[in-house]
């Protein structure tokens, strides 16, 4: 599933969209995890896009009259298209622009989303449960600290609490308690503020490095301009089991947490 780093990647690549307006819209196939609003083959014609941006793994397209949310879900794409391409087996929606260029969501499992909110998109009902984005100052070692005396879960499974904290999926999850040293299995609050900064830290870090690498492309991810990334050739652990630890040297192990894959070194995270 694309992660923060490749919903990310996919906004900067749709940002040359930003200023054009919306000739047509396309529906082949309304039928994603929520069925695609029909109105908006009428209602968006003729709108400026005003601005694109992302709310944890959602990218909110703002026009005039409300904002359309696009989720990736587990295996979609959005791609950009310099002129009109013959659409193939799994691209349910298009957006047509008035410059020529074409927004494609394509989506072989179709768990992705195309939805509308008028007003503030932020009190959506998908949004308005979210906690802050991991790259805002806002969300720091103190901030986690606090938020986490109460829960007894494995931190692994903790950050990746969307109520929490947006954004950090397993990929990412994986690879920032590794680089901050702490067990995935150690229980939330019995993480001391020192530990809590430095995994705060290193969220950060990672999170950063991936975007700066076009995210990770592991099956089918590419950014919108089809490009993959790359920082799948920077993981520490995820994905290495039984490889050297790139530290100690020892093998990488594996576990399930919360019914995910879980990386780590048993050496390096104690």
């Amino acid at each position: 599933m694309p992660e923060l780093p490749e919903v990310e990647t996919t906004r900067r690549g749709l940002l040359p969209l930003v200023g054009q307006t919306v000739d047509q819209v396309i529906i082949r196939n309304a039928s994603l995890r929520w069925p695609i609003p029909q109105h908006i083959t009428q209602s968006l014609p003729s709108q400026k896009l005003i601005e694109l941006s992302r709310r944890a793994k959602y990218i909110l397209a703002r026009f005039d009259s409300g904002t359309l949310i696009l989720h990736l879900g587990m295996s979609g794409r959005i791609c950009l298209l310099t002129q009109n391409e013959a659409p193939a087996k799994h691209d349910h929606f298009d957006m047509h622009f008035k410059d020529g260029q074409v927004l494609r969501l394509r989506d072989p499992r179709r768990f992705g989303a195309v939805l509308w909110a008028e007003g503030d998109v932020n009190e959506h009902s998908l949004l308005s449960v979210l906690g802050p984005e991991p790259l805002d100052d806002s969300f720091d070692g103190a901030w986690l600290y606090q938020h986490i005396r109460t829960r007894s879960a494995p931190i692994k499974n903790t950050i990746m609490d969307s109520h929490l904290v947006v954004g950090v999926g397993n990929i990412y999850a994986s690879e920032s308690l590794f680089r901050a040293r702490i067990n995935p299995q150690t229980p939330a609050n019995k993480l001391s503020k020192a530990a809590c900064n430095r995994l705060v830290s290193e969220i950060k870090s990672t999170l950063s490095d991936a975007l700066l690498a076009g995210g990770s492309s592991l099956r089918d991810f590419f950014g919108a301009d089809g490009n993959p990334g790359y920082f799948q050739q920077e993981y520490f652990v995820y994905g290495r089991t039984g490889q050297p630890c790139k530290i100690c040297g020892r093998p990488i192990s594996t576990i399930r947490l919360g019914q995910r894959s879980t990386f780590y070194c048993e050496h390096c995270q104690k």
